[in-house]
């Protein structure tokens, strides 16, 4: 049964994390990923998401992908409780993950159960496809990104920080040129995407 948890700021939603976990976190041990953030000047979500589960109770072991060895990565996350990709360039974060295999045993993993919380790029990175993001990231900074195809593990298309500063205006130019032809899931900074096996739900 997948287990997700998807959000834009998960600091800002913290609350109603716990309530999807029925508050069983004290002592779990979770793979926190930054690595999407790396290349951005603005991360201040990164501590502040390590800081809302420390509080929580869990013990947080941090994992930079595009640094680690793949026996590192491999050993971490089949390890660890959860799984948690933090926010920044969705592009940049796909390039790791396809070059170190994460995503394949990321994949296996939510496959088998194991609870995924992703925020921004980490909830976009579970859609099929993370094209239609590119007025929201510049794909640039993925210049060995092979294919746009991203993991596949939800058959819609998260769409983070709507109405939020200062996104508002890209995501409204994404709403609009592809309202018609995917499956888009707006989420303001307040809500959250709770996926239990295959039913999603905006909270």
């Amino acid at each position: 049964m997948k287990r997700l948890f998807l959000s834009s700021s998960f600091a800002d939603v913290s609350n109603i994390f716990i309530d999807f976990t029925n508050n069983d976190l004290k002592g779990k041990t979770i793979t926190f990923i930054p690595t999407a953030s790396i290349h951005e000047t603005v991360n201040f979500y990164v501590e502040a998401g390590k800081q809302a589960l420390t509080k929580m109770g869990l013990i947080v072991d941090e994992l930079d992908i595009s640094q680690a060895s793949t026996k590192e990565i491999s050993e971490k996350l089949q390890y660890n409780d959860y799984i948690y990709i933090s926010g920044g360039n969705t592009f940049f974060l796909l390039q790791e993950l396809q070059k170190t295999g994460a995503d394949k045993i990321i994949t296996q993993q939510i496959n088998s159960g194991k609870l995924y919380i992703g925020e921004s790029a980490g909830s976009i990175i579970l859609s099929p496809n993370i094209e239609y993001v590119k007025d929201l990231d510049d794909y640039n900074l993925a210049p060995k990104l092979q294919s746009f195809s991203a993991l596949n593990i939800i058959d819609f298309y998260p769409l983070p920080h709507y109405t939020n500063y200062p996104f508002k205006e890209n995501i409204e130019k994404i709403i609009n040129k592809y309202n018609t032809d995917l499956n888009l899931y707006p989420i303001t900074n307040s809500q959250a995407i709770e996926v239990k096996d295959n039913v999603a739900t905006i909270k």
